[in-house]
């Protein structure tokens, strides 16, 4: 509405704040009133400020957004989409106000409303359409260029000469995106290198824009990947190469000719959040930060291990929408229908006596899907044997649903949620990549375990129960005991 000149930005952040001051559930009113009219919209923000809130209601509450280039079920290629789809249902639940900014074309765009044209001007660069919608009760902003379309038009998200240019045209657009419609969030939250550029953008450019209450969260799911580019393409988004290519700041403590884009992020951010299930803090900095031991360490008191959780709101067998008939552990019929469902629609014989395999690759770098193609290939003619290429919500929870077996990469990677997801709709998961059989349990820093008990729970028991169990076992077990 801001944007289509409906409201002033000053009434939109009132409207805003009087939300976030208030124990009412954002989710549940945006839903009610986010199919109407400008006009209905409007009136009814206006009743709910005059009615609505009463002093006994008050709160505090958070306007948190997100800038991010995986978010479930949009674009899903790892672990950060469904972390970010996760957290904001979570932090929605507890009454705060979740927005999540992500480039319009990596996905299929959502029905919405056309908010208008974005014109946005700095270095004679033009930013395009911007889609507003709703997923999970959490809103949306599709960003879309009307210049340089090819940045955002490519068959992976990752992995491309150009990737540093095209996430941070992408991090200025979602900056002057918040400033144009006169967002003053709380939060705004990154994710790994790729959206980093923000807090050097923010903290030089952006500080002094109305956004002077605004602080900065990074979440490093990985170091493996840090964005090491040449300093002069810092100038591409409008920052000063000469400023930040200093040891300090964003010049790589490894090649120092160059700058890091993640290690800039670790020192622009208020806080930075490093997922681990595994290790501490120390092993962490010490052993797996891939040479950003000394920028962790300067800055350690900003650091907080976190384990991964699970949205088990979303993957639930007992009320699970996607599913043609929902079932739970003392009651397994529905499991039996999921999987007529699943071996019907990928066009599968349909013998009860079957038993059903699922291999969920969970990456898109090239150099994995390679022995995946391979393997395709050989079996192309096998009619026991279905591949599906393409990311589908729907046919992802009846994969795990009517499948009896879901083959894993490993147990030790604490970000790949399928071994979880497996156990909770009664699929056996088997590890078949490397290190696949240990014949120990991994330590688990009891700290982290007070963190998310339950998710480090379900971690041990998968270890413990299927560390060592091969595909053949499996097999063999299910058809003498298929209810344990």
């Amino acid at each position: 509405m801001v944007l289509g000149s409906v409201i002033t930005p000053a009434e939109a952040s009132d409207f805003r704040r009087l939300m976030l001051n208030h124990k009412v559930s954002v989710a549940d009113v945006f839903d009610l009133i986010s199919h109407k009219s400008d006009s209905e919209l409007l009136r009814e923000l206006r009743y709910f400020s005059d009615e609505s809130f009463s002093d006994e209601s008050k709160t505090r509450s958070f306007h948190i957004i997100h800038i991010c280039t995986e978010m479930a079920p949009l674009v899903h290629r790892g672990s950060v989409a469904s972390y970010v789809t996760g957290i904001s249902r979570a932090l929605q639940r507890k009454g705060h106000l979740v927005e999540t900014l992500i480039k319009c074309k990596d996905c299929v765009k959502l029905k919405g409303r056309l908010t208008r044209i974005l014109m946005v001007n700095y270095m004679e660069i033009k930013f395009g359409m911007v889609y507003d919608s709703v997923v999970y009760g959490i809103g949306v902003t599709l960003i879309e260029p009307l210049n340089y379309s090819s940045f955002f038009n490519r068959e992976m998200i990752y992995g491309y000469p150009d990737d540093f240019e095209r996430f941070s045209y992408f991090c200025r657009a979602s900056l002057d995106y918040i400033v144009k419609c006169g967002k003053q969030p709380d939060v705004l939250h990154l994710h790994n290198w790729e959206t980093a550029i923000v807090g050097p953008l923010f903290w030089d450019i952006f500080f002094n824009k109305g956004l002077g209450g605004t602080r900065i969260l990074l979440t490093c799911h990985d170091f493996n990947s840090q964005g090491i580019e040449q300093p002069n393409k810092l100038a591409l988004c409008g920052l000063d190469p000469s400023n930040l290519h200093q040891h300090d700041r964003l010049q790589d403590n490894t090649n120092t000719q160059f700058v890091n884009i993640l290690k800039g992020g670790v020192v622009y951010s208020n806080r930075v959040v490093i997922m681990s299930s595994i290790h501490p803090k120390y092993t962490i900095v010490r052993n797996l930060s891939h040479e950003l031991e000394p920028t962790l360490n300067v800055h350690r008191d900003k650091l907080v291990v976190a384990p991964y959780g699970f949205e088990k709101s979303t993957w639930d067998p007992t009320r699970d929408y996607f599913l043609p008939e929902n079932f739970n552990a003392e009651n397994m019929n529905g499991k039996a229908v999921c999987k007529v469902a699943l071996l019907q629609q990928l066009g599968l014989s349909e013998h009860s006596s079957s038993i059903l395999i699922i291999l969920m690759n969970t990456s898109e770098k090239q150099v994995v899907n390679q022995p995946l193609e391979s393997l395709q290939e050989e079996l192309k003619d096998d009619d026991n044997i279905k591949f599906v290429g393409a990311y589908d919500e729907a046919l992802s929870h009846l994969l795990f649903a009517g499948s009896d077996i879901i083959l894993c990469r490993s147990f030790l990677d604490p970000s790949d949620e399928t071994p979880l997801k497996a156990l909770r709709y009664g699929a056996a998961p088997i590890a078949v990549g490397m290190h696949t059989h240990i014949n120990r349990v991994i330590p688990f820093d009891r700290n982290l375990m007070n963190h998310d008990q339950e998710a480090t729970k379900y971690s041990k028991i998968i270890n413990n129960t299927f560390g060592n169990i091969s595909l053949g076992l499996a097999i063999d077990e299910i058809r003498s005991n298929p209810s344990m």
